[in-house]
């Protein structure tokens, strides 16, 4: 039998954009061109709340957040941001941070130096920056400061705080059309529209193109697919991609799920946010966690050790595999920030936990370390395969705990000799 050529295994297009900074002291993110993916996130507290809101860019950031945004709406704001700095750097947290302005932005750039200054990075919304004669003023005055302290800036475009001005002449410009738009698609232009024309400003002031970023988020899926590709076309800044409002539990991170995942593999995308409502008393670092899991489904990063596992059926009465499932992707998350430094490459281990003899033993092989639990009527016995071997059989009561230390020894002496000296 003649067989057709080997099929491809599929993977991202590269991207294609420009490279930026981000920096703060000796820490320096790079973003655009071939530098990795990079993920975002946005702080909920109030800004004048120091201590509180360093504590939860310190959590953002210890789940895997490269630089976070915090709102910079009131002079009290302004002045709260040096002293959160501040307290992240006495918490050794470097993560740059990111101001939100709106409406008010030129004023607290240039009435609050401090906070200029202690910021990484503006994200300036050119719908909110001013109306009339006073829109190219005010957008100027953050261009300034913005060069004045070095800082890249985002242009983040959002359909639900658009240049209105823009939108009305834009529409009236397709009621001239013999072939009038739909509402829409004049929509998506406006948004497109509003950043291009932003950037070519700011670079008209002075501003290096490789210090800006742009961004135009929608709130629908097939809207944010649409504005992006032809953002992309149009364009080589480095890109934020985000559904805005997403949306509170499955729904917000399904729908970021779709939307992002389909334009990162398309190659259009250098930083992510999942905007993501949480849900009553849940931490606001889940949105930062969904981000990861995007990026290392897509195989663009790898964040902490993967866990393949069974979604259980009528061969898996018992609950003994979800339980040991679920205590070891918490045993690794929590283990990450240590083992990140201490054993470099861990991230990519892959570990199967499964539920019986079906695929139990071919999913272990295929991991780095796996167990196959018995089913229903199967014999009380669960072998453990280490890098594609089965090498011994655990029984008993304490399957959970003798496993876990398994995986805990087969990370220090598989990724443990990476970072041993050559010559001890």
């Amino acid at each position: 039998m003649n067989y057709p050529l080997p099929i491809e295994s599929a993977v991202p297009k590269a991207r294609k954009s420009r490279q930026s900074m981000v920096r703060w002291g000796s820490r320096v993110v790079t973003v655009g061109g071939d530098a990795p993916v990079r993920i975002q996130s946005m702080t909920n507290t109030d800004t004048v709340d120091v201590i509180g809101t360093a504590i939860q860019v310190k959590e953002l950031a210890l789940a895997g957040s490269e630089m976070v945004r915090l709102t910079v709406n009131t002079p009290e704001a302004a002045e709260a941001v040096p002293h959160v700095r501040d307290q992240l750097d006495r918490m050794g947290i470097d993560v740059p941070l990111i101001g939100d302005f709106h409406y008010n932005g030129h004023r607290l750039l240039t009435d609050y130096p401090a906070c200029a200054q202690a910021l990484s990075k503006y994200r300036i919304n050119p719908g909110n920056v001013g109306k009339g004669d006073k829109r190219d003023k005010q957008f100027g005055l953050m261009i300034e400061a913005a060069m004045q302290w070095d800082k890249p800036i985002r242009i983040g475009v959002n359909w639900g705080s658009l240049d209105q001005a823009l939108l009305a002449g834009l529409m009236d410009e397709n009621s001239q059309r013999s072939e009038p738009w739909a509402p829409k698609s004049v929509m998506y232009e406006a948004l497109i529209t509003s950043a291009l024309e932003s950037a070519r400003r700011a670079v008209a002031m002075g501003m290096s193109e490789n210090q800006i970023m742009l961004s135009c988020k929608v709130s629908g899926v097939q809207d944010l697919i649409s504005v992006y590709r032809e953002l992309a076309k149009r364009c080589d800044f480095a890109l934020h991609l985000g559904l805005t409002e997403a949306g509170m539990g499955t729904k917000g991170a399904v729908g970021s799920a779709t939307a992002l995942s389909i334009l990162l593999q398309e190659g259009i995308g250098d930083t992510i946010r999942v905007s993501l409502t949480p849900q009553p008393g849940e931490s606001r670092s889940q949105e930062v966690v969904i981000a990861c899991e995007i990026l290392q489904a897509l195989e663009l990063r790898s964040f902490v050790p993967s866990v393949t596992a069974c979604p259980g059926c009528g061969r898996t009465t018992s609950t003994t595999f979800q339980e040991l499932t679920k205590q070891i992707e918490d045993f690794l998350r929590t283990q990450m920030p240590v083992w990140r430094d201490k054993y470099p490459g861990v991230e990519k281990m892959k570990v199967a936990v499964m539920g019986c003899i079906v695929n139990g033993p071919g999913e272990s092989k295929h991991a780095d370390i796996g167990i196959s639990l018995p089913g229903t009527g199967e014999a009380p016995v669960a072998p453990v395969y280490i890098d594609g071997e089965k090498r011994l059989t655990l029984r008993g009561e304490s399957i959970a705990n003798e496993f876990q230390s398994i995986v805990e020894n087969y990370v220090e002496q598989r990724f443990g000799k990476r970072s041993a000296p050559a010559n001890p």
